[in-house]
């Protein structure tokens, strides 16, 4: 964060000190709401949640190195009281971006976005200094955090944006105006909280409306619903996407032996071969909007080729691949999943298993709705369709959707079956798999399955599924 002291905060943020001896202090430490994150110079905010009082920890905090707390009560130590510390922690992070003078891309989409601000990142970095959203802290608290990380040096400041309903991106555009916005697509995660596609077109579009006269609105030009957005900006469109017309290009796209997007890259600059080391070809699209931006910023086509071929993960559980020492290869994208990423994820797993086993470990979906059913069975048929080895559906009731949907368009019943949960899961894996197999294990982040994949990698004891 860029230094302010204490006195500046408790203006930009309308609070009150209490107990705070030096009001010219400077907080020079990042802006944290972990208490067990503090370093020297922090701003601890301290947020009263379903389970934790932040305000509990406060005192924690200073000791800790924490130059003050942002808090909604006095706490004995060094504060600075507000109504709302949501409210306070976006107020400080608009003040702070305002005076940074960078470049702000705002990234949003369905499925993907984390991958593709990673991507981002990497070829930006190249560039000059860039500060990224770190995992996926993409909401109205992680997004402020994600911005209070730049400094006084930061060039580019690459923000992704969720959504769980309309107006949600407004919001945060207000707190970070993005110069450059950034939308891959629109698919069904959270239909059930939004109501419909239509709906969710609605809330990623404010990302493009919020755009000034001479920014810069990067619209994939294969999602129609995407397309239909040009009109809603000020902003010059770039297209991107492997449609003839899109300014940034993907021609001749394939995919290698072990399953790594290979394609050339066709900018208004030039053009150049990429060799990606991700896996699936879902991660095309990724890399074009990815180069949009790096191309809009002044990297030239074979720049940004080189920089795409070597870029990797950035973020855990996100098709992360492991090659065990007994020959399995295990790949780890639990972190979440929604209807379209599933699909991408069990294309990439058939792309890296030619001619070996393949399993998918799949769990519940969230947030789908009255849609829930139709997407489980759906993504369960489609897994026999591209000849999925197994079906290994975990948890409960959606998780038999899947089961089911995998059974009646399966020939013999034999490649599904449902556990009921990550323990049975392992129990189920380490007593069937053998060398070459390959394991896709992809659910919802709240259903933590996460943790079969790391009981396989890290060889964990025989019935105990390891945790972190």
């Amino acid at each position: 964060m860029i230094a302010l002291s204490l006195a500046e905060i408790t203006a930009i943020v309308g609070g009150t000190s209490y107990d705070i001896p030096d009001p010219s202090r400077t907080v020079t430490g990042p802006v944290v709401i972990d208490s067990r994150l503090v370093e020297s110079g922090s701003l601890f905010a301290a947020f009263d949640g379903e389970h934790v009082d932040g305000h509990d920890y406060a005192q924690r905090a200073v000791e800790a190195g924490a130059a003050a707390v942002l808090a909604t009560r006095p706490v004995g130590v060094p504060a600075i009281v507000v109504d709302d510390v949501e409210r306070a922690l976006g107020a400080l992070a608009r003040a702070v971006v305002q005076r940074l003078g960078a470049t702000v891309v705002g990234l949003t989409g369905s499925a993907g976005k984390t991958s593709t601000k990673d991507l981002t990142a990497q070829l930006l970095q190249r560039h000059g200094p860039t500060v990224w959203t770190p995992g996926s802290l993409n909401g109205e608290i992680g997004l402020p955090l994600s911005a209070l990380r730049a400094d006084e040096d930061t060039r580019f400041l690459v923000l992704e944006m969720g959504a769980r309903g309309i107006g949600h991106i407004s919001y945060l555009t207000e707190l970070t105006p993005p110069k450059i916005g950034v939308v891959l697509n629109v698919g069904t995660a959270h239909i059930g909280e939004f109501g419909g596609r239509e709906q969710i077109a609605q809330a990623k579009g404010e990302l493009v409306e919020s755009l000034p006269a001479d920014g810069v609105a990067v619209l994939n030009a294969d999602d129609p619903l995407v397309r239909a957005m040009a009109p809603r900006t000020r902003a010059r469109v770039l297209l991107f996407g492997e449609a003839p017309d899109a300014d940034v290009r993907a021609d001749n796209v394939r995919l290698t032996d072990s399953g790594q997007p290979a394609f050339t890259l066709t900018t208004p600059t030039g053009c150049g071969d990429v060799t990606m080391r991700l896996y699936g070809e879902h991660h095309v699209s990724n890399a074009l909007a990815a180069a949009a931006v790096a191309h809009e910023l002044g990297m030239s086509a074979s720049q940004i080729a080189t920089a795409l071929s070597e870029a990797g993960t950035l973020s855990r559980w996100r098709m992360e691949v492991t090659e065990c020492p007994d020959g399995v290869t295990v790949v780890n994208d639990a972190y979440n999943a929604n209807p379209e990423s599933m699909r991408a994820a069990l294309r990439a797993l058939v792309a890296m298993g030619k001619g070996r086993r393949t399993w998918a470990v799949l769990g519940p979906m969230a947030e789908l709705g009255d849609e829930s059913l139709a997407e489980h069975d759906a993504v369960g048929r489609l897994a026999v369709r591209l000849n999925v080895s197994k079906l290994v559906a975990v948890g409960g009731r959606e998780a038999s959707w899947l089961q089911l949907g995998a059974y009646n368009e399966g020939s013999w019943g034999e490649e599904s079956v449902h556990v009921s949960d990550a323990q049975a899961a392992v129990d189920l894996l380490r007593s069937q798999l053998r060398e070459g197999d390959v394991v896709l294990v992809k659910a919802s982040r709240s259903i933590g399955l996460e943790k079969v994949a790391l009981a396989l990698v890290e060889g964990a004891t025989e019935g105990e599924v390891a945790t972190r």
